[in-house]
């Protein structure tokens, strides 16, 4: 089992941030955290990365689920959905594959949640 989903887009790498963006409210998400992984490897290592954009993908109803069948789970919160320029130049979107994720907690609670974030975020990806 693979830990992610990942798609090649034919959107330049902002209007691929724009519309993961826009997919991932429409599935119930918000956007928490967003990092520039290579401004941040920019400013603290002065070395040069390729546009890899980290977003922290958070769907409240269903992580308020997730926090009261298993309280430690916002060690795995938020759920993060990447876009990053390839090597050949193209732009791939992944997401985090939850149910990958949840095989490591023990607690059956989770299972349904899991298969339910998965769902949204796959869909998120699969419309790239």
């Amino acid at each position: 089992m693979t830990y992610h989903f990942s798609k090649i887009s034919n959107l330049s790498f902002d209007a691929a941030v724009q519309k993961v963006t826009e997919d991932l409210k429409n599935e119930g998400f918000g956007i928490l955290t967003e990092i520039d992984v290579g401004e941040t490897l920019k400013k603290k290592l002065n070395v040069d990365f390729r546009r890899y954009r980290i977003l922290g993908a958070c769907n409240p109803p269903i992580a308020y689920q997730a926090l009261q069948a298993e309280d430690k789970i916002g060690t795995m919160l938020p759920c993060n959905v990447i876009v990053q320029e390839t090597a050949d130049g193209k732009v791939e979107v992944s997401a985090v594959d939850p149910v990958a994720s949840m095989m490591a907690i023990e607690n059956p609670a989770l299972a349904a949640i899991a298969e339910q974030v998965r769902g949204k975020l796959k869909g998120v990806v699969e419309r790239f």
